[in-house]
């Protein structure tokens, strides 16, 4: 992990993973997926608005890079949860977000898709949302970090990288890079 420039004083960002590590863990988890799916027949991967949604497109795209994009074509769609959190008098409303799912999901083996585990409620929300489109065989979770801190039983099957943190940190997952940030106090 590695200062950047351009913190301010009060708060201290931290380089975690770098573009190339991105790349990996996106590689990684794209072979797990079809490896623990025994291919991917049925598999349904569906982004969580707004951050899981990139991370699902390139999931796709890696997935169709290693299997080709003839063997089964992957469904995608993408979900926003919203109006399903129970936190939702306690964190601002946001302008709702397109929710796509383009298939009853009966019988599927969906694959949910978030930058970042936290306390797992956005994952609780998802799969409360996902009742609205039938009954999937299974679902599993795939992210990019997880935090720890967990309010309810939720593990994810697909982890980029364990990121231990305080829950006064917030961590920034892109396409380019992760990093963490601190509150420096003096």
């Amino acid at each position: 992990m590695k200062n950047l420039e351009g913190s301010s004083p009060s708060t201290q960002r931290v380089s975690v993973l770098g573009q190339a590590d991105v790349n990996r863990a996106i590689t990684r988890i794209a072979h797990e997926i079809i490896e623990r799916n025994r291919g991917l027949e049925g598999v349904v991967i569906i982004g969580l608005q707004r951050g899981g949604v990139w991370l699902a497109d390139r999931l796709v795209a890696a997935i169709n890079h290693i299997e080709g994009e003839s063997a089964h074509p992957l469904v995608t769609g993408y979900l926003d949860v919203s109006l399903f959190r129970d936190d939702i008098s306690l964190r601002p409303v946001t302008p709702l977000s397109v929710t796509d799912i383009p298939i009853d999901l009966d019988g599927s083996k969906v694959v949910l898709v978030d930058d970042v585990l936290f306390t797992g409620r956005t994952v609780r929300a998802a799969l409360d949302a996902l009742n609205q489109y039938g009954r999937p065989a299974s679902v599993q979770l795939a992210v990019m970090i997880d935090r720890g801190h967990r309010e309810l039983p939720i593990r994810p099957d697909y982890v980029g990288k364990n990121l231990p943190t305080g829950r006064d940190e917030d961590v920034h997952v892109t396409s380019e890079a992760v990093t963490l940030e601190r509150r420096v106090t003096q």
